[in-house]
């Protein structure tokens, strides 16, 4: 649902393909999603190249908020309203968004994502913000400010791409989630997945599996029954592998579908946490 696809020229929708997802979800009891209203990549070059006074990058921002998330009323039960509006020093990230409106487009998008669909849980997201750091801080004290205005925000995500050799203490991430809890946030797991460099080896997979089990652990504890969602399934169609040369594997099945280490330790955690005293 990011702007390219939906939005690719002025006044021209093009639906068919988030259509056909929110079918199949509906059709197999699957809860929706939305992502992203709000991002400074996969744009369109109507945008990209767009030369607009702000008064008119005001309405072609709310218009395109408003009619995506009135669609998908009732349908989509959350929205990463805003992705990844902050740079690692903790600041606002330079964007075609913050240069031509200003940093009241975060406000204004979630006040009319909220306008939209009043009962659709509204979330910021980014990465790099699960540990305690500038850029953490940064997003705690943006989100902050916002809710003293009033702003309509319900969650923060920690989108959790992270690698066998770049992951987040465990500590470090429960003091984050809890700060983010006590004003009053949903704090959820977005788009997690856990690189590795290329060859694989059984004691990479390994560590694999132990990073898998000690984030989604410490969530669980901290984070309250909420939502873990993995950035795909399968390493097939994982993106890390044309992103990134000479990573992969990031995910819980590998390219034949096949469970991996990490998958059997997420389900040793969901077993531990039913059964607590097994």
């Amino acid at each position: 649902m990011k702007f390219v696809l939906i939005h690719p020229f002025p006044s021209v929708y093009t639906f068919s393909r988030a259509d056909r997802i929110v079918e199949f979800a509906e059709k197999h009891g699957l809860k929706i999603r939305g992502h992203c209203l709000v991002w400074h990549q996969q744009l369109p070059e109507w945008i990209t190249r767009g030369n607009f006074t702000r008064e008119e990058w005001i309405q072609i921002l709310r218009d395109h908020i408003m009619t995506v998330v009135s669609r998908y009323k009732g349908k989509v039960y959350a929205w990463d309203v805003v992705n990844e509006a902050v740079s690692e020093n903790g600041y606002l990230r330079s964007s075609v968004w913050l240069r031509n409106i200003g940093p009241e487009y975060i406000e204004l998008a979630f006040r009319w994502a909220h306008e939209a669909d009043p009962d659709a849980l509204l979330f910021y997201n980014d990465y790099g913000i699960e540990s305690i750091n500038r850029k953490s801080d940064g997003v705690y004290n943006l989100i902050k400010n916002l809710l003293k205005r009033g702003v309509p925000i319900h969650g923060v995500g920690f989108q959790m791409h992270v690698s066998i050799e770049n992951y987040p203490d465990p500590e470090s991430l429960a003091e984050n989630i809890k700060r983010f809890r006590e004003l009053g946030l949903q704090v959820e797991i977005t788009e997690m997945d856990v690189s590795i460099p290329l060859p694989v080896s059984n004691e990479k997979l390994v560590k694999q599996a132990e990073i898998y089990r000690n984030i989604f652990k410490t969530y669980l504890d901290n984070a309250g029954p909420n939502t873990f969602i993995m950035w795909g399934f399968t390493d097939k169609y994982s993106w890390i592998t044309y992103t990134f040369p000479g990573s992969g594997a990031a995910l819980v099945f590998d390219e034949k579908y096949q469970p991996k280490p990490a998958y059997y330790s997420l389900a040793e955690v969901l077993f531990e946490k039913i059964n607590p005293e097994s």
